[in-house]
């Protein structure tokens, strides 16, 4: 397969920059498999097109406060974007990260943050990748949760170097959110709201939360050619006994979000029973994947050639789901991170 054969045509226009006044007053867009067919609602009607007995995967993983700026050497203006935590210290961390722009760098260089804060250059790891020594006078635990802003993607326009709007650090958070460790929220629980929850759980729709670390491999591009040949980086997830009673009992299982979709089919068996456990999947869906544990899927709208796109064609069928595309750039739906949804049964 070509990855120019997972493209789709979206005026900028269409690009949500903020998320709904309220979570569940966004769009939905509910595709029926069988039938090919689809129909518009919103986010509030979902208890309506679910049954009685069927379980919601919610990804409660927490997005982190990974976007920070500094000073290089010379004085110009650094981003570092936190990817993986490496060691611990009392007053220091050390972190994979990427540095935008990266030119004239050098191990032992120092970055100067705000408040007292520095970090070390101590290695390159690749094009796009260094390692990084952060210390604060008061741990650096403590100044990210002060000074880390939210990570936002690169197509939500925000001036830079402003600090955070309060309505991004809570907006672009799930209301479960749970266990920090994301660089990028997982966007098809944005549009829960506690009177959805409430719905739900008066129908007797369970809701299964699991645990994926969103990393920056989820958000790469796909530069090969053959879409077979593309590979993704690996993402900590973690299932609980709890979850797996729930999930394994019961006929319907929605997965909320490609990266629940992910962490259920890595955790499933080839009869789709799930396992406790937790571990890293670098698991790649594409059309022609079988899937395992998952009957439905609730998304948001994707980039194109995108492999969050790709594995939507796999769950629906390339033409239903670029059908789907072309109803809601018709019908002005909002596409991304803060735009509105679909739910495909």
């Amino acid at each position: 397969m070509e990855i120019k054969d997972f493209s789709y045509f979206l005026p900028d226009e269409l690009i949500a920059q903020h998320p709904c006044n309220k979570r569940d007053q966004s769009r939905l867009l509910l595709l029926d498999k069988k039938k090919q067919k689809m129909a518009d609602f919103f986010f509030f009607q979902l208890s309506e097109l679910l049954q009685s007995g069927d379980v919601l995967v919610v990804n409660d993983s927490r997005v982190i406060p990974a976007r920070l700026f500094g000073k290089r050497p010379t004085g110009g203006i650094l981003e570092i974007l936190l990817l993986n935590r490496k060691a611990n210290k009392k007053n220091s961390q050390t972190w994979e990260v990427i540095l935008r722009p990266a030119k004239r760098l050098h191990e032992n260089d120092v970055i100067i943050l705000e408040n007292k804060c520095e970090a070390k250059i101590l290695a390159r790891i690749s094009d796009k990748k260094w390692l990084l020594d952060f210390f604060s006078p008061h741990g650096f635990e403590a100044y990210l949760n002060t000074y880390g802003r939210v990570p936002l993607p690169p197509y939500i326009k925000r001036k830079r170097n402003a600090e955070s709007s309060i309505a991004d650090k809570e907006r672009y958070q799930t209301i479960y959110a749970k266990n920090p460790g994301s660089i990028a929220a997982p966007t098809a629980g944005l549009h829960f709201s506690s009177d959805v929850l409430q719905t739900l759980h008066s129908k007797d729709i369970k809701i299964a939360p699991i645990t994926l670390h969103v990393g920056y491999g989820t958000f790469m591009p796909i530069e090969v050619n053959e879409v077979e040949k593309h590979v993704l980086e690996s993402e900590y997830y973690e299932i609980s006994e709890n979850s797996c009673k729930i999930i394994n009992n019961s006929k319907r299982v929605i997965a909320v979000g490609t990266t629940s979709t992910r962490t259920l089919e890595s955790a499933s068996d080839k009869n789709g029973y799930i396992e406790a456990k937790s571990g890293f999947t670098n698991l790649f869906i594409y059309p022609g994947y079988k899937f395992k544990r998952v009957n439905g899927l609730l998304t948001n709208f994707h980039l194109p050639k995108s492999s969050l796109f790709l594995l939507v064609c796999a769950f629906a069928h390339t033409d239903f789901i670029k059908k789907a595309y072309q109803h809601a750039v018709e019908n002005r739906y909002l596409f991304y991170s803060y735009g509105d949804c679909m739910l495909i049964i």
